[in-house]
């Protein structure tokens, strides 16, 4: 048998009856404003068409409008000559869209690269050798993870010759694999981009990449090197009006660093206020979410969350573009 609550003198099962339901008001769905329409919703594919058939047939609705908008605003961008910046971690070079990016680079699409330490050394080891990407918990066991000496041996005296001539990290390894004789150069980032005139910026914590493990490695030389980066790197985004810059796969360092390279910027005076600013990734995190999409644009400009795993997105966004620029 149920037995009835009391709190003082109030019965609460006496206290609230069903409500009727006979004088509610309603209205003409006619009149009501709705968010979606057959105008929106999404074409069946047949087997064959084009790919600009595929965009087109996308529904006109949530991350599928918001790709579209992502798109229409790198191509805006690079029609009025504004940059269109990628900065990125480690993660789109290991899953293979480096040929993709260089693509978007010698098509005049992406105009600057601003990375972690990371990149460097999947880059390196992709145009010295033609694979990366080591067994980690294997080698950890062993104590010979991130030990491979030709890539702490190269990119440090790379870093090293590079701060002599005036030169950061990213500039420092990009000549450094340019003017080298490895067999898959071509397949090289920062070799491409020493080539076109791109600036490329690296942007390191002391400590987390591998090659601070090795014998050549210089603190002081590591350290400079990435400091006359984000002085770059700065100069870059005070150049960001009416721009894009997307983060790619950096869920820690990029977002920190645009952050206060964006900061510096509007302190020399710099406009840069309409931008367009998208994050891609396959989890939406934090500082992306605070430091690159809401916070840059919270007074003028526009943001994009494009969630996914890098290696379908990427070269979805890359063929989008290309499809559009013709």
């Amino acid at each position: 048998m149920l037995q009835e609550t009391f709190c003082g003198n109030i019965n609460f099962m006496a206290k609230y009856k069903p409500v009727s339901l006979k004088k509610v008001k309603t209205c003409s769905i006619r009149k009501r404003k709705s968010k979606v329409s057959l105008a929106a919703v999404a074409s069946i594919p047949a087997k064959g068409e084009t790919f600009r058939t595929f965009l087109d047939s996308l529904p006109d609705v949530l991350a599928a409008k918001n790709f579209k908008a992502a798109v229409a605003a790198v191509v805006k961008a690079r029609q009025k000559n504004r940059p269109v910046v990628i900065g990125m971690g480690a993660h789109p070079i290991k899953v293979g869209l480096s040929p993709l990016i260089i693509d978007l680079m010698k098509k005049g699409v992406i105009t600057a690269i601003a990375t972690n330490g990371a990149c460097i050394v999947h880059d390196f080891e992709l145009s010295y050798i033609g694979h990366t990407s080591e067994d980690v918990g294997k080698e950890l066991c062993k104590g010979t993870f991130g030990m491979a000496g030709e890539t702490g041996t190269y990119l440090n005296k790379a870093i090293n010759s590079g701060l002599n001539k005036g030169f950061g990290i990213g500039q420092s390894v990009g000549e450094m694999i340019y003017r080298s004789s490895f067999r898959f150069k071509n397949r090289s980032i920062f070799a491409n981009a020493c080539e076109l005139g791109i600036p490329a910026t690296v942007h390191v914590a002391i400590g987390t990449d591998i090659i601070h493990m090795h014998p050549e490695a210089d603190g002081m030389a590591i350290g400079e090197g990435s400091f006359r980066d984000f002085k770059l790197f700065t100069a870059v985004v005070s150049d960001l009006e009416g721009g894009v810059y997307i983060n790619l796969g950096s869920a820690v360092i990029m977002p920190e660093v645009f952050l206060k390279a964006l900061t510096i910027a509007r302190n020399l005076g710099n406009k840069v206020e309409n931008i367009t600013t998208v994050n891609m990734d396959f989890i939406q995190h934090y500082r992306p979410a605070e430091n690159v999409l809401r916070r840059p644009t919270m007074n003028k400009g526009t943001c994009y969350a494009l969630t996914g795993h890098h290696e379908i997105m990427f070269p979805l966004l890359a063929a989008a573009i290309t499809e559009e620029i013709g």
